[in-house]
C-alpha cells in the first residue's frame, strides 16, 4: 500500500510540475512575460558598460546583432564596435560574479566576441576572424547560434563588398533573426497542449490505481494475481511506452529535429 501511494504522488507531481525542456530555455531566452528583457525594436537591453541584469540564461544572439547595429548607429566605428559589446558582457568572467545569475552571453558567443574584439584592435578583417575561430567555439554538429555567427561575418563582407552602410545590413539581420524567434514561440505554444495530454494520459493508470484502491476494490491482486490480469497489465504497459514514443516522435517531428 505504501509503495502504491507513493507513486501516486509521484505521478501526481510529474503531471503538475512546470514545462520544462527545449521549450522552457525558449521561453525562457526569449523573456516571453517579461518585456523589458525581449529582444525587440521597442525593448533593447540597455547598452551601458559595467551594467548587467540577473537572470538565468544567456541572451539571444537576436538581442546581439541588435545591440552591434544600435552601436553603429549611435556613431561606434567598426574598430571601437567590438570593444563596446565586450565591456558589456565581460562582466560575466570578473571575479566574484555570479555566473548563474548574471545575463551573459554563452561561453562560446563570449569567446567569439573576444576573438572579433582582437581583430579589430589590429586591423584585421573581423569577419574572416570570426569563421576561422567558430569552429572551435562551436565543436560538433553545426547550432543555430553558430550560424548566426557565421552570418554576421557575411554581413561585414558585404558591407565591405558593397558600401552599403553595416547598420543597415545588421538591422536587417536582426529582423530575420526576430521573425524565427517568434515563430519558434508559436510552435512551443502550440505544442504545449499536446506535451501537457501526453504526460496526463502517460501517468493516468496510476492515478486509476489509486482510485481503484478508493473505492474499495483491490486493483493489484487482479492484475498481479490472475493470468488474465498479468495479460492486461503487461498489453497496458506495451501501449503506454508505444504511444510515449510515438508521441515524441511526433513532437520532434513538429519542432523540426530527427
Amino acid at each position: 500500500m505504501s509503495l502504491l501511494i507513493a507513486l501516486l504522488a509521484l505521478a501526481a507531481w510529474l503531471v503538475a510540475r512546470p514545462r520544462g525542456g527545449r521549450s522552457g530555455r525558449i521561453r525562457a531566452a526569449l523573456g516571453a512575460g517579461r518585456p523589458e528583457s525581449r529582444g525587440t525594436p521597442k525593448a533593447r537591453r540597455s547598452i551601458r558598460p559595467g551594467t548587467s541584469r540577473h537572470h538565468p540564461h544567456h541572451v539571444p544572439m537576436t538581442v546581439v546583432v541588435q545591440q552591434l547595429a544600435a552601436l553603429l548607429k549611435g556613431g561606434r566605428t567598426p574598430s571601437r564596435l567590438w570593444d563596446e559589446l565586450w565591456l558589456v558582457y565581460a562582466v560575466d568572467e570578473r571575479p566574484g560574479a555570479g555566473q548563474d545569475d548574471v545575463q551573459g552571453l554563452s561561453p562560446a558567443s563570449l569567446s567569439m566576441v573576444s576573438v572579433a574584439r582582437a581583430a579589430a584592435m589590429r586591423g584585421s578583417p573581423v569577419a574572416d576572424a570570426i569563421r576561422s575561430a567558430s569552429a572551435a567555439a562551436f565543436p560538433g554538429s553545426p547550432s543555430r547560434e553558430r550560424r548566426i555567427w557565421g552570418e554576421l561575418a557575411a554581413c561585414f563582407d558585404i558591407a565591405a563588398a558593397s558600401g552599403c552602410p553595416l547598420a543597415d545590413v545588421l538591422t536587417r539581420l536582426a529582423a530575420q533573426l526576430e521573425v524565427e524567434d517568434d515563430a519558434e514561440a508559436a510552435r512551443q505554444t502550440a505544442l504545449a497542449g499536446p506535451k501537457a495530454t501526453v504526460t496526463l494520459l502517460t501517468w493516468l493508470p496510476l492515478l486509476g490505481l489509486g482510485l481503484g484502491v478508493a473505492l474499495g476494490v483491490d486493483p493489484l491482486s487482479i492484475l498481479l494475481g490472475t493470468p488474465l490480469g498479468m495479460a492486461a497489465l503487461a498489453a497496458g504497459v506495451a501501449l503506454t511506452v508505444a504511444g510515449r514514443l510515438w508521441s515524441a516522435r511526433l513532437v520532434r517531428s513538429a519542432i523540426g529535429t530527427s
